[in-house]
Protein backbone atom coordinates (compact mmCIF):
# COMPACT_ATOMS: atom_id res chain seq x y z
CA UNK A 1 0.00 0.00 0.00
CA UNK A 2 1.39 3.38 -0.94
CA UNK A 3 1.65 6.49 1.67
CA UNK A 4 0.10 9.32 0.52
CA UNK A 5 2.60 12.62 1.38
CA UNK A 6 0.14 15.53 2.62
CA UNK A 7 0.85 18.68 0.67
CA UNK A 8 1.34 21.64 2.67
CA UNK A 9 -0.97 24.18 1.13
CA UNK A 10 -3.82 21.73 2.00
CA UNK A 11 -7.48 23.09 3.27
CA UNK A 12 -8.86 21.85 6.18
CA UNK A 13 -11.53 19.49 4.34
CA UNK A 14 -8.26 17.46 2.63
CA UNK A 15 -6.65 17.48 5.83
CA UNK A 16 -9.59 15.95 7.75
CA UNK A 17 -9.72 13.37 4.01
CA UNK A 18 -6.54 12.82 4.46
CA UNK A 19 -6.14 11.86 7.65
CA UNK A 20 -8.85 9.07 7.38
CA UNK A 21 -6.85 8.06 4.25
CA UNK A 22 -4.06 7.25 7.39
CA UNK A 23 -6.36 5.85 9.91
CA UNK A 24 -7.69 4.20 6.92
CA UNK A 25 -3.91 3.03 5.89
CA UNK A 26 -3.43 2.42 9.51
CA UNK A 27 -6.42 -0.41 9.84
CA UNK A 28 -5.47 -2.09 7.37
CA UNK A 29 -1.88 -2.62 8.47
CA UNK A 30 -3.37 -3.44 12.41
CA UNK A 31 -5.71 -5.79 10.61
CA UNK A 32 -2.31 -7.68 8.69
CA UNK A 33 -0.60 -7.87 11.50
CA UNK A 34 -2.01 -7.23 15.36
CA UNK A 35 1.09 -4.95 16.06
CA UNK A 36 0.21 -3.19 19.09
CA UNK A 37 -1.26 0.65 18.55
CA UNK A 38 1.76 2.67 19.43
CA UNK A 39 4.35 0.51 17.90
CA UNK A 40 1.88 0.45 14.41
CA UNK A 41 1.63 4.32 15.15
CA UNK A 42 5.33 5.22 15.47
CA UNK A 43 6.68 2.87 12.51
CA UNK A 44 3.37 4.47 9.96
CA UNK A 45 4.35 8.15 10.89
CA UNK A 46 8.25 7.23 10.46
CA UNK A 47 7.59 6.60 6.33
CA UNK A 48 3.89 9.13 6.62
CA UNK A 49 4.22 12.79 6.73
CA UNK A 50 1.87 14.83 8.21
CA UNK A 51 0.61 17.96 9.67
CA UNK A 52 -0.12 17.67 13.53
CA UNK A 53 -3.48 18.00 13.39
CA UNK A 54 -3.53 15.45 10.35
CA UNK A 55 -1.86 13.48 12.22
CA UNK A 56 -3.51 13.97 15.77
CA UNK A 57 -6.90 13.16 13.44
CA UNK A 58 -5.73 10.33 11.68
CA UNK A 59 -4.93 8.40 15.20
CA UNK A 60 -8.06 9.70 16.85
CA UNK A 61 -10.27 7.54 14.21
CA UNK A 62 -7.07 4.54 14.44
CA UNK A 63 -7.18 4.00 17.74
CA UNK A 64 -11.26 4.70 18.26
CA UNK A 65 -11.68 2.28 15.42
CA UNK A 66 -9.13 -0.41 16.32
CA UNK A 67 -10.33 -0.44 20.30
CA UNK A 68 -13.99 -1.04 18.96
CA UNK A 69 -12.82 -3.46 16.22
CA UNK A 70 -15.46 -6.04 17.82
CA UNK A 71 -18.93 -4.09 17.40
CA UNK A 72 -17.88 -2.22 14.31
CA UNK A 73 -17.38 -5.95 13.01
CA UNK A 74 -20.85 -7.17 14.11
CA UNK A 75 -22.19 -4.54 12.45
CA UNK A 76 -20.78 -5.13 9.39
CA UNK A 77 -21.84 -8.64 9.47
CA UNK A 78 -25.40 -7.98 10.54
CA UNK A 79 -25.62 -6.02 6.69
CA UNK A 80 -23.62 -8.11 4.81
CA UNK A 81 -26.09 -10.14 3.42
CA UNK A 82 -24.88 -13.34 1.43
CA UNK A 83 -20.68 -12.19 2.41
CA UNK A 84 -19.33 -13.88 4.96
CA UNK A 85 -16.98 -11.23 6.45
CA UNK A 86 -13.59 -13.32 5.90
CA UNK A 87 -14.60 -12.87 2.21
CA UNK A 88 -14.66 -8.35 2.27
CA UNK A 89 -11.03 -7.66 0.93
CA UNK A 90 -9.13 -6.14 3.53
CA UNK A 91 -9.35 -2.72 2.47
CA UNK A 92 -12.94 -2.84 2.17
CA UNK A 93 -12.95 -4.16 6.13
CA UNK A 94 -10.62 -1.07 6.83
CA UNK A 95 -12.77 1.26 5.10
CA UNK A 96 -15.98 0.39 6.73
CA UNK A 97 -14.89 0.09 10.31
CA UNK A 98 -13.35 3.51 10.02
CA UNK A 99 -16.66 5.01 8.50
CA UNK A 100 -19.09 3.00 10.93
CA UNK A 101 -17.00 4.29 13.97
CA UNK A 102 -17.20 7.91 12.68
CA UNK A 103 -20.80 7.98 12.21
CA UNK A 104 -21.60 6.98 15.75
CA UNK A 105 -19.63 9.60 16.61
CA UNK A 106 -21.20 13.56 16.60
CA UNK A 107 -18.60 15.42 14.86
CA UNK A 108 -18.87 14.52 11.51
CA UNK A 109 -22.11 14.47 9.47
CA UNK A 110 -23.06 10.88 8.73
CA UNK A 111 -23.33 11.68 4.96
CA UNK A 112 -19.76 13.70 4.81
CA UNK A 113 -18.47 10.08 6.17
CA UNK A 114 -20.21 7.97 3.37
CA UNK A 115 -19.00 9.82 0.43
CA UNK A 116 -15.46 9.92 2.18
CA UNK A 117 -15.50 6.50 2.46
CA UNK A 118 -17.45 5.47 -1.11
CA UNK A 119 -14.34 7.94 -2.52
CA UNK A 120 -11.51 5.77 -0.36
CA UNK A 121 -12.85 2.52 -1.90
CA UNK A 122 -12.26 3.86 -5.41
CA UNK A 123 -9.22 5.26 -4.59
CA UNK A 124 -7.78 1.96 -3.05
CA UNK A 125 -9.69 -1.26 -3.43
CA UNK A 126 -11.79 -2.64 -6.79
CA UNK A 127 -13.59 -1.29 -8.84
CA UNK A 128 -16.52 -2.56 -7.44
CA UNK A 129 -15.69 -1.55 -4.21
CA UNK A 130 -17.09 1.88 -4.12
CA UNK A 131 -20.76 0.75 -4.49
CA UNK A 132 -20.32 -2.12 -2.53
CA UNK A 133 -19.21 0.38 0.58
CA UNK A 134 -22.23 2.70 -0.31
CA UNK A 135 -24.45 -0.36 -0.35
CA UNK A 136 -23.95 -1.40 3.02
CA UNK A 137 -22.90 2.03 4.56
CA UNK A 138 -26.33 3.89 3.98
CA UNK A 139 -27.91 0.45 5.22
CA UNK A 140 -26.01 0.95 8.22
CA UNK A 141 -26.69 4.61 8.69
CA UNK A 142 -30.75 4.02 8.12
CA UNK A 143 -30.22 1.49 11.13
CA UNK A 144 -28.41 3.70 13.03
CA UNK A 145 -30.92 6.51 12.83
CA UNK A 146 -33.86 3.92 13.73
CA UNK A 147 -32.52 3.48 16.55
Amino acid sequence: MRLLPESPGASNVSLRTKSREFAMQMLFQWDMSKQDFAKLEAKFWKSAKAADKTRLFANKLFEGAANDITSLDAIIVKHTDNWRFERLAAIDRAILRLAIFEMNGKDTPPKVVLNEAVDMAKKFSSEESGSFVNGILDAIHKSLKTN
